[in-house]
């Protein structure tokens, strides 16, 4: 059984908006190693909308991108990719499906295939993957930056708090710091 793993990017006021946060070589090169690591990418509906409208782009060579954007981006290509959503059903980019049936069962079949776990990349996906229990660990890339506007980490709150267990802390030279956290038992 594979790992369910949170991974996103999050300035020191908890904003996740996709459009903050430091987006240079350093960083891409980071979710390259994660994804590289991993079995499977696990998104939200807007996520999987945000992503497939850019990534399969560059990985095609229909978008001229820097080598980092593009070594990410032909990881993502081949990477399943899974989809939670109740209002579309039809994921046409390489490799990606949708996730069905009750979310808690579906995504610990998920992982239970997914030996080299299971990356989720969507801020509400995971508060509601949270709250079921089902996250294993967490991999911020803390931005050094402030931006005081959401959308923000756990939002939607949690009914408990989580204690955490600090595995690694890898400072980028771009100022950001990789935190690798394990769910605290």
């Amino acid at each position: 059984m594979g790992l369910l793993t949170f991974s996103i990017n999050v300035t020191l006021d908890g904003c996740v908006d996709h459009q903050e946060g430091i987006a240079d070589d350093e960083t891409h090169a980071h979710f390259t190693r994660l994804l590289d690591k991993s079995g499977a990418m696990l998104w939200g509906r807007t996520t999987y909308e945000m992503m497939e409208v850019y990534w399969p782009l560059v990985a095609n060579g229909e978008v001229e991108a820097p080598p980092s954007l593009l070594e990410f981006a032909l990881e993502l290509e081949t990477m399943p990719k899974y989809v939670v959503s109740t209002t579309r059903s039809d994921f046409p980019w390489t490799n990606s499906h949708q996730l069905v049936g009750e979310l808690g069962a579906a995504v610990q079949e998920l992982k239970d295939r997914t030996p080299k776990g299971v990356l989720v990349g969507s801020g509400k996906l995971a508060t509601e993957l949270d709250r079921l229990g089902l996250i294993d660990e967490y991999k911020f890339l803390i931005h050094p930056m402030i931006t005081g506007h959401g959308p923000t980490l756990y939002q939607g709150g949690l009914p408990s708090t989580r204690r955490l267990e600090l595995i690694s802390a890898e400072p980028l030279s771009n100022g950001a710091v990789a935190m690798h956290y394990r769910r605290a038992v």
